[in-house]
């Protein structure tokens, strides 16, 4: 399959908003469900990208499979974890039947390659969540490590686990 990478257009942001919106809600990310105040912030697309990088994973066809946000720098508006010297990538989400087919590892490849970038950039960081398993194992297989000492909980009850990679 052939995947292009690409900053997200206008056109596709509801597209993205549905995408990123249902894998969240699918696989039971959201702790407070369709109620969950989180999921405004997965639905705007459009101020993602206004203050930040979105892309999108697009098929030949142009068809939206998933998207990511990558912040450039720590103590960007959109920075949630990054620190001075740091990016970070953010809501990664491929749709469900576009899974499996290399759309989030080349998400994140095209993060570490924009990090790579950023002069002065050390680590690409990102929180993610202990179900999400098939995530893990990208970040793994592209060199993150675990960041314990990290980890985010934004919500009793509710640990993020950290990952990060030396650039």
């Amino acid at each position: 399959m052939d995947i292009t990478i690409r900053a997200v257009r206008p056109e596709e942001h509801g597209t993205l908003a549905d995408i990123t919106a249902q894998a969240y809600l699918g696989d039971g990310l959201l702790a407070f469900g369709e109620s969950d105040e989180y999921l405004i912030e997965l639905r705007d697309v459009a101020r993602r990208a206004a203050g930040a990088e979105v892309l999108v994973a697009v098929e030949r066809d142009e068809r939206v499979l998933g998207g990511v946000t990558f912040v450039a720098r720590g103590g960007d508006p959109w920075a949630d974890l990054a620190r001075d010297g740091e990016a970070e990538l953010r809501m990664l989400a491929v749709a469900r039947e576009a899974r499996r087919r290399g759309a989030g590892e080349a998400l994140v490849r095209a993060c570490v390659e924009r990090a790579r970038a950023v002069e002065g950039c050390a680590r690409l960081v990102l929180s993610t969540q202990a179900s999400m398993r098939a995530a893990h194992r990208i970040y793994e297989r592209l060199g993150f490590v675990r960041t314990p000492e990290r980890d985010v909980r934004p919500v009793p009850g509710v640990t993020l686990p950290t990952y990060a990679l030396a650039l």
